[in-house]
Parts: structure tokens; C-alpha cells; sequence
């Protein structure tokens, strides 16, 4: 059994994710502030500052796409449990936060009749130490409670146990069980040997390009006085003339200068109207590689290029995005799959061994849905290969294509 190192050395290092964590959440919830390199701003605007959902679009186009079906060749009965937990607001939650901070936590606990019951807590709540074999922790801390920011009600997670502190009730509560790994299960996206916890969808140069495109997006809204009122100018005024308030002169559309003694007259003139041109531009320019970023397209960033495409057009355009979905499948999958393992030995009270459930898999609906036309096509594609190979295609893999329900079922 490994050596634990205590919820003091997990209280730490959950205060070194957090801030990165929190940071994810502010540009997917367009709240972050944006840098003003203070060059074309004039002083009485240096503190406003426009927002972009570009960052939360990169995430719900993903998030949106991903629909976990159910558990295939389910010898314990673990899709129950989830169904008896709100499934679906469950799988999402657990997806969207996964997707924002790079990973979240299911936590396990029992309810009054012995039951469990599953609650996805954010990655800034909660951490642990990850065993790199199985993908389990060896040991986890979460907080459950928050006043004014602080921690009140707080969670350590062993093997077989876990221990709520109630620092409003000042009290420890000890729950034993039979789970032969801690009852906090990290969900994660897209981990690797050297960032068990995976990476977010939100990555450095999602926001830094953000922070450019929303700069371009100011710079065009004051651009856009100018270019709604351009500056004129009166050249040869006597000094004795009577000022006219500027207002009146921009907005007026006849204005009347007499001659002086000498017979001269002014001369009014107009400065070159500026160009909104170039911040749309730029700010394309921004939004391509924002696109080439996130597997995205400059139509889900607001460009429109050309006629609506059909099914497989759209998915042609989406591959980087396709292989970044099938990619998030297998990792959120496994779990899944370890959330519903942990949660049947809470339920029949008997400590499974975790390979004896190497035969259930995860399935979810296709990332892309087939129109009428793909519709078709699939079926002449099935009906070729069911000719060549009896059985091949049957009701499961036709939903796995289409994900629809046959009506024999």
C-alpha cells in the first residue's frame, strides 16, 4: 500500500491549482480582464473593456457533442446507479467541468437507505494523488463547503474510508467502507505521463488570442466615432469670429461663414474618413486562429463563408474537433466506468476487484448525427457488408452510427 501524505500536503497543492482553475472559469464565463497596452485609448476609457465568448464557445462546441449512452455488457448493473442520480444533468456537469479546468470529481457517499449517490465537484475544490496504473487516486481532498471562500465542511478520501471535517459543528465524522479505493473519481480530459490531471480545453493561446481579438474589438468601437462623425476643420477664421458649439457644427448640414472687410472668406475642409477595414481584418485574422486552436471553424465564430454545408461537409470542416471528441470519449469513459465500479461496491457492500469489470464498455452517441442523406448512405454501406458478412451490422452498431433507437427494442 502506497504511503499517504495527509490532507495538509493536499490542502496545499489544491492552492496551486486553484488560482489556474478559477482563471478557466472567468474566460468561460466571459468575466476575465483584459490588458489595455494604453497606446490608442483615450485616458477616460482605459477602464472599459468589451468580452468575447470565444473560449466558452471552444467548450460548449465540444461539450455539446459529447452524449454518453450507456454501459455495454453491464454485469453490475452501474447505469442503474447513475440513472438513480439524474444521469443526464450528472454526465453533463461532469463533462462541461472537465472540459473548463482539465479535469473534475465525482464524489461517492451513501444516502439514509445505504444508496449511493454522486456529485461532481470542480477541479478548484478538489485534487488528490493519482495512482498512474489504474487512474484511481491513492488518496483525495475535497471541499464540500465554501463560506466567504473559506472551507467549511471538508472531505479526505482513503481506501475504505473517508473523513468529513464540519468546522461550523466542529466535529469529525468517519465513514468506513468497503470500497477498495477512495469514493473521490477524477474525470479527466486529454492527460499524459507528465499532467496526470490532463489539460484544459481552454489553453494559453486560447486566451491569449481572446485577449488580442477583444483589444481589436475596442480599438474598432472607437474607431467607429470617428468613422460615424469625421473631423473637419476651418482654415482663415477671423479671430474675431463668434465660436459655434461644435455639436451643432457636426450635426448641422448647412453652415453659413460671411466674408470679412477684406472680402475673404474662410475655408472648411474635411480629414480623410477613417477605415473600419482593418480591425475587421485583424480581427479575422484572430478569429482563424482561434479556429485552428480549438479544431473549430470561422462560421462557429460568427464569419459567415459560405451556404449552409451538408452533414458531411460540416464534419469534413470538424475533423480536428471529431478526433478531439473520440479522444475526450475514451478518457471521460474510463471514468465513468471507474465512478460506476466504486459506487456498485458501496451499493452491495462487497469489495469488487477492479478486473472484473474489464469486460463492460462505455458507449456514447455519435459525435456528429447523420442527415437524411448520410441516413442513406449508411444503410447501402450495411446492407453490402451484412451481405458479405452475415450479422456484422445489428441494432447496436446501427446506433452507434446513427445514434437512434431501433423500434424492436
Amino acid at each position: 500500500m502506497p504511503q499517504l501524505k495527509g490532507i495538509e500536503y493536499l490542502r496545499r497543492k489544491l492552492a496551486t491549482k486553484q488560482v489556474r482553475v478559477i482563471t478557466r472559469y472567468t474566460f468561460y464565463e466571459m468575466k476575465s480582464k483584459t490588458k489595455d497596452f494604453m497606446i490608442s485609448t483615450p485616458p477616460s476609457l482605459r477602464g472599459w473593456m468589451t468580452s468575447l465568448g470565444w473560449c466558452a464557445k471552444a467548450v460548449d462546441s465540444l461539450a455539446d457533442r459529447l452524449v454518453f449512452r450507456d454501459f455495454k455488457n453491464d454485469n453490475f448493473g452501474m447505469m442503474e446507479i447513475f440513472n438513480m442520480n439524474n444521469a443526464d444533468t450528472l454526465f453533463d456537469s461532469a463533462i462541461l467541468g472537465a472540459l473548463i479546468s482539465s479535469c473534475c470529481f465525482i464524489y461517492i457517499s451513501e444516502d439514509e437507505s445505504g444508496y449511493p449517490r454522486l456529485q461532481v465537484i470542480d477541479g478548484a475544490n478538489a485534487t488528490g494523488e493519482m495512482d498512474p496504473i489504474t487512474g484511481m487516486l491513492q488518496e483525495g481532498y475535497a471541499v464540500l463547503k465554501r463560506n466567504d471562500g473559506h472551507p467549511v465542511i471538508e472531505a479526505y478520501f482513503t481506501a475504505g474510508q473517508t473523513i468529513i471535517y464540519d468546522k461550523e459543528q466542529r466535529q469529525q465524522i468517519i465513514q468506513n467502507n468497503l470500497a477498495p479505493y477512495p469514493l473521490l473519481v477524477p474525470i479527466i480530459y486529454r492527460p499524459d505521463a507528465i499532467r496526470q490531471f490532463g489539460h484544459s480545453r481552454i489553453s494559453r493561446a486560447c486566451m491569449s488570442i481572446q485577449g488580442s481579438a477583444i483589444r481589436t474589438v475596442k480599438r474598432a468601437e472607437l474607431s467607429g466615432e470617428f468613422y460615424s462623425f469625421p473631423q473637419r476643420y476651418v482654415l482663415g477664421l477671423s479671430p474675431d469670429a463668434e465660436m459655434m458649439d461644435k455639436w451643432r457644427a457636426t450635426m448641422s448640414s448647412l453652415l453659413e461663414f460671411d466674408k470679412d472687410e477684406d472680402g475673404e472668406h474662410p475655408t472648411v475642409g474635411q480629414f480623410s474618413q477613417q477605415s473600419m477595414q482593418p480591425h475587421t481584418d485583424q480581427l479575422r485574422m484572430f478569429a482563424s486562429l482561434f479556429a485552428g486552436e480549438t479544431g473549430l471553424t470561422l462560421d462557429d465564430l460568427g464569419f459567415a463563408t459560405e451556404n449552409p454545408s451538408s452533414a458531411d461537409a460540416i464534419r469534413a470542416t470538424h475533423e480536428n474537433l471529431r478526433l478531439a471528441g473520440r479522444k475526450a470519449q475514451r478518457t471521460f469513459g474510463t471514468g465513468f466506468l471507474n465512478v460506476g465500479y466504486l459506487a456498485a461496491c458501496i451499493r452491495d457492500q462487497y469489495a469488487y476487484q477492479r478486473s472484473q469489470v474489464y469486460m463492460t464498455k462505455p458507449e456514447w452517441d455519435p459525435i456528429f448525427e447523420p442527415d437524411a442523406a448520410m441516413l442513406s448512405g449508411i444503410g447501402d454501406a450495411i446492407l453490402k457488408m451484412n451481405q458479405a458478412v452475415p450479422g456484422f451490422f445489428g441494432s447496436s452498431n446501427m446506433r452507434s452510427l446513427t445514434g437512434m433507437d431501433s423500434d424492436n427494442e
